[in-house]
């Protein structure tokens, strides 16, 4: 394995809120939330408190995994997987809905799903789904939330897989921290070096001067 050797510990730090899927994982949570407004019951149902908090998760696993990726990137990719799971459990509720209802899960060959799914491709945010909340139905409004939930997940699976291959060769921060010791013994044994080589130029020279001094002042007394 190679190690960093020079002497960085924290790994850069990720900008959780650029990262495309947390930002659909906000849509999603906010979405999450009108969906149980419009669709399920505010009392007496625990499905809206499992939504709601599964969405919340998402988001903010995400969140802390991008924190803690400074110092641990163990932790990092655990909290993304836990998102992950998150995102998963609610896929499953929205699926649940539909099929409770007898309404339609879109198959990938239907037309509106290849529509949405290029829809939900090039949208992130909250703000440009605001304007359909209360113009879908709950057919419309689960498979848009599903198809969001998918998305996201297979954005997130490739940038865990990244993260696991960096892990792979970089190692964690004890990897960090050990390389960055280990660069900075070296460098310091090469500096050390480089002086008693040139402690001994010093000195042969010295003598070299020392020699013809000897010899100049000999000349002249014979």
């Amino acid at each position: 394995m190679e190690y960093n050797t020079k002497g960085t510990v924290l790994k850069k730090a990720v900008v959780w809120k650029n990262l495309f899927f947390y930002r659909k994982s906000y849509a999603i949570f906010q979405l999450t939330v009108e969906f149980c407004r419009r669709f399920l019951p505010p009392h007496g149902d625990r499905t809206v408190d499992q939504m709601v908090q599964a969405a919340r998760s998402g988001k903010q696993n995400i969140i802390e995994g991008s924190e803690d990726g400074m110092t641990s990137s163990e932790m990092e990719i655990k909290l993304l997987n836990v998102a992950r799971g998150s995102l998963q459990e609610l896929r499953e509720d929205y699926v649940d809905f539909l099929n409770t209802r007898h309404l339609c899960l879109w198959s990938s060959t239907e037309p509106r799903q290849e529509r949405l799914k290029d829809f939900c491709h090039s949208h992130n945010d909250f703000e440009d789904y605001a304007p359909l909340v209360e113009r879908m139905n709950a057919e419309e409004f689960a498979n848009l939330l599903l198809t969001l939930c998918h998305q996201t997940d297979k954005m997130m699976c490739a940038y865990v897989e990244k993260l696991e291959q960096r892990f792979v060769t970089e190692g964690g921060i004890k990897e960090r921290m050990y390389a960055a010791r280990t660069g900075y013994r070296k460098s310091q044994d090469e500096y050390i070096k480089r002086l008693e080589e040139e402690n001994r130029f010093l000195r042969a020279e010295n003598e070299r001067l020392t020699r013809m001094i000897e010899e100049i002042g000999g000349a002249r007394k014979s």
